[in-house]
């Protein structure tokens, strides 16, 4: 039996970003049973993107100085995700894994976040059953959804709505509209602040975000990732996070907020792609009247076991991949 490998945990450097991009696609294309793992995700960008940015830490897994596997730690205010977790395929089942998830868990324990998550596998006993030693829960299914937009591109807000894009030129008024974004994530589960999410996207100038209004009353918004360097790439809008505020009226809200997301994609003419967990039971059932098909499942696990902005009444979309 060969020796076990000797893995060191450590920041992820500036230099191993294109090496951890590759491992990332040879990882996932290669479980994924892709002919040319390579060409897993395309020209999406899931590492240096969010490496950049200043809410995320990126640990990395070592043999001998060698990267062998890698791990994402996103932060949104009192709420923080992992992924992707990536190993090469020729350490799997040698505990690199491990060596992560600990370095992981001890990071968000530090951080003192009082709930953490992932997004995984459902399928995968695999999977699963790692992510349970650790303390992660697996919840209620989470769906995919990629389609071409239905909404024309010429396609305008109804009379006493509006839609205001903000992009990398933006200007500094627009901090009161990230405020109001604070505020709807604070009421949807407190502590959840996607500021810096979004602060990020726009100082990257990989996308834009979409606000909605009903005359001067804030509804919603969408971080919608699109373009070279993006989560979205060159021919997808993700939409990482989208959400409404609850109470009367949350369906037309949120439909209006998917109509902007659809023709903002329309006008790209890129696709639409999005996740939405079914424990949002009330903004999945806003999907299924639209007669939206889901690609795939995937699922998230918690840590601890606890609701938080997946529960019945949220009007959320987010899968975190």
């Amino acid at each position: 039996m060969p020796p076990a490998p000797q893995i060191k945990v450590g920041p992820l450097k500036k230099g191993e970003l294109p090496e951890a991009d590759r491992l990332f696609r040879l990882a996932f294309g290669t479980f994924l049973g892709l002919p040319d793992p390579a060409t897993f995700m395309g020209d999406r960008d899931l590492v240096a993107s969010r490496v950049r940015a200043k809410h995320v830490q990126a640990l990395a897994a070592r043999e001998h100085g060698r990267l062998v596997g890698f791990n994402l730690l996103t932060i949104w205010g009192s709420f923080g995700f992992f992924g992707p977790l990536c190993v090469s395929p020729e350490y799997w089942d040698k505990g690199v894994a491990q060596k992560l998830l600990e370095a992981t868990v001890a990071a968000f324990d530090q951080a003192k976040l009082p709930r953490t998550a992932l997004y995984t596998f459902p399928h995968s006993a695999k999977h699963v059953g790692l992510y349970t030693k650790y303390g992660y829960w697996p919840q209620q299914l989470t769906a995919l959804f990629r389609y071409a937009p239905v909404k024309p591109r010429d396609w305008q807000p109804e009379p006493g709505t509006s839609v205001l894009h903000i992009t990398k030129r933006w200007h500094r008024t627009h901090d009161d509209h990230l405020e109001d974004c604070r505020k709807l994530t604070q009421r949807i589960d407190p502590g959840l602040d996607l500021t810096q999410e979004i602060r990020s996207l726009l100082n990257q100038d990989i996308g834009e975000i979409l606000l909605t209004f009903t005359r001067k009353t804030f509804d919603g918004f969408a971080i919608a990732c699109t373009g070279k360097g993006s989560e979205g790439g060159a021919g997808v809008c993700y939409l990482k996070f989208a959400a409404v505020r609850g109470g009367s009226g949350a369906d037309e809200r949120f439909h209006r907020l998917l109509d902007a997301c659809e023709a903002f994609a329309a006008s790209r003419n890129v696709l639409l792609e999005f996740g939405a967990s079914f424990a949002c039971e009330k903004a999945y059932r806003c999907l299924l009247s639209r007669r939206l098909r889901p690609l795939t499942h995937g699922i998230t696990m918690q840590r601890p076991h606890a609701p938080g902005f997946y529960r019945r009444d949220a009007y959320v979309r987010c899968d975190l991949r």
